[in-house]
């Protein structure tokens, strides 16, 4: 579960970076209040430390943690 909220969070830093790059456009400062604005630095923290917890991801074994379709199927 905490790895697909960590997930959803570095897509949405993603697109947010993208939109930045490509259109010079923050939208999390638009939606809430402003580079500086209070909630803009919550999502920013939050996405932030997403992004240092999805580091993990190259360091997992993901053959020990899912079955296969196989699996499943017995």
């Amino acid at each position: 579960m905490m790895d697909r909220i960590v997930l959803a969070l570095v897509v949405i830093g993603a697109l947010n970076w993208g939109s930045i790059g490509l259109f010079q456009y923050d939208i999390v400062a638009a939606l809430f209040g402003g580079q500086a604005g209070f909630l803009s630095r919550i999502i920013y923290t939050l996405v932030a430390l997403a992004g240092i917890w999805a580091i993990s991801f190259f360091f997992r074994d993901t053959e020990a943690h899912h079955e296969t379709a196989r699996e499943r199927r017995i």
